[in-house]
């Protein structure tokens, strides 16, 4: 059976211009800021198969965030893109 996407109409997006030498956790306030969210439950970046978060129980093979610019791991990866979860 095929994955069911759900769909959104009008298609809802934001755009938000930042620095590419911001901290990967001050970009996580401003994502949260921007989409109206309120922050409480864990986060990640996937950057190929590499992880930036916050360092908690399950998610023990994260990155810090805090330690990290959005520069530097995509940079450092080889990567064009990443996913925020």
């Amino acid at each position: 059976m095929p994955k069911m996407r759900a769909s959104i109409d009008p298609l809802v997006m934001r755009r938000v211009i930042d620095p590419f030498r911001i901290r990967l956790d001050r970009l996580h306030e401003i994502l949260q800021e921007a989409f109206g969210w309120t922050s409480s439950h864990l986060y990640e970046y996937r950057v190929r198969d590499i992880g930036f978060g916050v360092p908690h129980d399950g998610f023990d093979d994260s990155i810090g965030s805090r330690k990290e610019t959005l520069l530097a791991a995509i940079k450092d990866i080889g990567a064009r893109s990443f996913k925020y979860l």
